[in-house]
């Protein structure tokens, strides 16, 4: 279910009685769905302990096990705050000094 599922849902059908049809519909019931606050925020890394020779790729993952979208993801190098990009799925190619 996703937030906008949240609504009055009911049902109907045809009923017989013999010869004759009739259209018969339940009562309403409403619908309320919650968000989830996000929760169990992880960080996958490869080659696992983050340690990789000079020319290597480093491949990081962020995942959230629980939580309602939209979700936005943002990596941050060191204490700087540079912003290195939005997507959960981070490839660092030819690691250099600079990437430590």
């Amino acid at each position: 279910l996703q937030l906008h599922h949240s609504g009055h849902y009911h049902c109907g059908g045809w009923v017989s009685f013999g010869l004759t049809q009739e259209w018969k519909e339940s009562s309403p019931v409403t619908v309320t769905v919650h968000g989830v606050l996000l929760s169990e925020v992880s960080l996958w890394v490869w080659p696992p302990g983050g340690q990789v020779a000079l020319g290597d790729h480093q491949v990081l993952s962020c995942t959230v096990a629980k939580g309602t979208g939209p979700l936005s993801f943002t990596w941050h190098w060191g204490g700087s705050g540079t912003l290195l990009g939005p997507s959960p799925y981070r490839e660092l190619c030819h690691t250099g000094d600079s990437d430590s």
